[in-house]
């Protein structure tokens, strides 16, 4: 967790030095006023959203890249021709292009899918995937990420991300300004204690930003399982998840492709809000409920 947080500041405080470049240079090329509630919504909503579909953009070749997958062009065995002719089947039934198709050497239990558009995404499963699931529940693992991929899932993340960035962005300067005005004394309520504010606001909303997020983050599995019940069968998904769980191991999945991964790790109390996938449990529940 508390690793988690000092990535979470670092990434704030980056974003923070950028949004200053971002404003000195629309205050002096366009001559918007960013002082002004209209100049910092505009600025607030190029740099969430920007920043958002940046990301989006570039998941494919940071994934790729941060778990070291290696793409299936020419299958090299039985077992490699099988994920990519699979995966094809699964998305043209679901009516979707043709996604990459990856393997990553890992010896957890996980698989994801990740792109910008629904016809040129990727998905990728771990060797240990491969080895301990049986070829049913293997399938049933690339429907729920052939789903996530048919419900557009990336790009709705995306876009509540991108406009909860510009919220906290804009609130957060708001109350910067306010209290420099309340404690401070300034007129224009951009004197010391401005950026200290503000900077302390951003944090404080991007916890909650995060927890919103993360909700409808836990939603979108449940889809997914739903979706991979339909391209295969329930029971196929529910066995699949019942292996994920006898796995046991925690996501070893890096930082900025674990909520892509079909499993995420445990929790307990509040820190269950700040949760990328519902417990496995819940999910099963809801498959044989269905």
């Amino acid at each position: 967790m508390s690793k988690r947080l000092l990535y979470f500041l670092g990434t704030n405080l980056a974003v923070m030095a950028l949004l200053a470049a971002v404003l000195a240079i629309f205050q002096s090329t366009l001559g918007i006023d960013t002082t002004g509630y209209v100049g910092l919504l505009i600025i607030s909503l190029v740099i969430g959203m920007g920043g958002a579909f940046i990301s989006l953009a570039m998941s494919k070749a940071i994934a790729k890249r941060m778990v070291g997958a290696q793409v299936i062009d020419q299958p090299r065995n039985q077992a490699e021709q099988w994920v990519l002719e699979t995966t094809h089947r699964l998305a043209d039934q679901a009516g979707i292009g043709r996604p990459e198709v990856a393997i990553y050497d890992s010896p957890e239990l996980n698989a994801f899918a990740t792109g910008a558009r629904r016809n040129d995404a990727l998905v990728a499963v771990s060797t240990g995937l491969l080895r301990s699931m049986q070829p049913n529940e293997v399938e049933a693992v690339l429907a729920h990420e052939v789903t996530h991929i048919a419900n557009g899932d990336m790009v709705t993340l995306t876009l509540i991300q991108g406009v909860l960035n510009a919220v906290v962005f804009f609130l957060s300067r708001i109350i910067g300004s306010v209290v420099d005005k309340a404690v401070f004394k300034t007129r224009d309520g951009h004197g010391p204690g401005y950026f200290i504010v503000s900077i302390a606001a951003q944090i404080a909303l991007g916890f909650l930003a995060t927890m919103i997020v993360r909700y409808f983050s836990r939603r979108r599995e449940f889809r997914a399982d739903e979706g991979g019940g339909t391209l295969t069968s329930n029971e196929d998904m529910a066995h699949a998840l019942e292996r994920l769980r006898a796995g046991g191991v925690p996501s070893d999945l890096p930082e900025q492709v674990e909520d892509m991964g079909i499993r995420g790790g445990a929790a307990h109390g509040l820190r269950r809000l700040f949760m990328t996938h519902p417990p496995i449990e819940e999910r099963i529940a809801a498959l044989r409920a269905a």
